[in-house]
């Protein structure tokens, strides 16, 4: 009997639950990040695939269902344009500042100044974002919500064709935004200079930031909602910097989308390898460890256990130099490794140059098919 898209829909959905929750499952999930790979399966320009986000949807989507048995997606479109808003920079686009082909890059300058913490204290967060995104970004605020405004319709899509949405709503630590404002070297200098104005500035940003976040998924309802705290690492910090001015901020966020009925996917960059017992005070089976390669997925779930589901990890250089075996042959053993609990997904997003055929190795190795 042939199953229609919505019985796979609730089998993929109902298995992720499981997963989470440490129950039994008739197999590993798989669930894939990507964007650039997947411009460059349809054959489609970056230049296009940055411009165009209906364009992006339809490249994702039409890749899927060459992949094979794919529980869900973690993107529905390029999200490339919308990086001024995650990293309070600017971004390089192709078609833009850079040749067709070429992929994005984050353009991190000196734009916010150290006075513009007080304009903050003063007038509130998103009063001086927007003027900031507008004027010295050189963002089009209107034109991106235009545009975003067809992101319902797209995961409508991926559900009809029987994908789960992984995330439908995606956040920050309020750190990024300083970090990439300031630029990470001056906001380090800021963190030691002038602590207690850029913990105030943060509290600031993480007040209304998680009122809007909570309001958010009361009417998205989403099961998960991925966070970011992207140069968070233990590794740049020192301990007392790292708990004060990222992990109060992230524990924080974790904790009110957990309060909402969510599931907190922390997508770690870099390497926590030092301050992995930190996630043990988080709530246990309520959020999903998403590493990419750099702290140790196996330290992860020997210091973890089954406090959190974890996500990852195939090596992005695995799955852009390697061969289809290799893939497979890592993910399998990934799989068998990790037992309950575990997501296999590529570590951080499928690079821009991964081989079609080691994405394809990876499902395989969780479907079996």
């Amino acid at each position: 009997m042939i199953k229609t898209a919505q019985q796979v829909l609730a089998e993929r959905t109902e298995r992720l639950k499981k997963t989470i929750a440490f129950e039994e499952t008739d197999r590993t999930p798989v669930i894939l990040s990507g964007d650039a790979v997947f411009a460059r399966h349809v054959g489609m320009k970056l230049s296009e695939f940055v411009s165009n986000m209906k364009a992006s949807h339809q490249a994702i989507l039409s890749s899927f269902k060459d992949l094979g048995d794919v529980d869900g997606t973690g993107s529905t479109y390029a999200t490339a344009t919308i990086f001024p808003l995650i990293f309070y920079s600017k971004v390089k686009l192709p078609g833009r500042e850079l040749p067709d082909d070429t992929p994005w890059q984050l353009d991190e300058q000196e734009l916010m100044t150290v006075e513009d913490y007080d304009t903050i204290l003063n007038k509130g967060w998103k009063a001086f974002s927007e003027d900031y995104l507008k004027n010295r970004v050189g963002f089009d605020l209107d034109s991106i919500r235009a545009q975003l405004a067809d992101v319902p319709q797209f995961i409508k899509n991926f559900e009809e064709a029987g994908y789960l949405v992984y995330s439908p709503k995606a956040s920050s630590t309020v750190n990024e935004f300083l970090g990439g404002g300031r630029s990470f070297p001056k906001f380090m200098k800021d963190m030691f200079k002038i602590p207690d104005k850029v913990e105030a500035v943060l509290d600031v940003i993480l007040e209304e930031n998680l009122a809007e976040l909570r309001q958010q998924i009361r009417v998205i309802k989403p099961l998960v909602v991925f966070m970011s705290p992207a140069r968070g690492a233990s590794e740049f910090f020192s301990p007392k910097i790292w708990q004060r001015f990222v992990w109060k901020y992230l524990k924080a966020a974790a904790e009110a989308i957990i309060e909402e009925g969510a599931v907190a996917d922390l997508h770690i960059d870099g390497n926590w390898e030092r301050d992995l017992e930190f996630f043990k005070t988080l709530p246990k089976q309520k959020c999903i460890f998403e590493c990419d390669g750099a702290t140790n997925i196996y330290k992860v779930r020997e210091v973890l256990g089954d406090h959190m589901c974890i996500k990852g990890d195939v090596p992005a250089a695995m799955l852009a130099l390697g061969t289809p075996d290799d893939v497979y042959n890592y993910s399998t053993k990934l799989i068998k490794d990790m037992g309950k609990g575990f997501i296999l997904a590529s570590g951080c997003t499928i690079p821009p140059n991964a081989k079609f055929e080691n994405v394809k190795a990876m499902v395989a190795a969780a479907t079996g098919k």
